[in-house]
């Protein structure tokens, strides 16, 4: 149970690093040419899914309260 809660925990700060990462980038992007414009889209679905990730292991490392 530790070993599974710890690599839960590791897998969240690593998401949460890398969603850190992917704000950085899209912040230096600035004004944009029509290439810079599909990297932008992607570069924010990328960290709408790990944001989706990352509230997934959030909720599932929240212990449920009883009823």
């Amino acid at each position: 149970m530790d070993q599974n809660l710890r690599s839960a925990n590791r897998r969240l700060i690593e998401l949460r690093m890398e969603h850190a990462d992917l704000d950085d980038a899209i912040d230096r992007l600035g004004p944009q040419t029509p290439e810079q414009e599909f990297l932008l889209h992607r570069l924010k679905k990328k960290r709408l899914q790990l944001r989706d990730q990352i509230a997934l292991l959030e909720a599932a490392s929240q212990p449920d309260e009883p009823a």
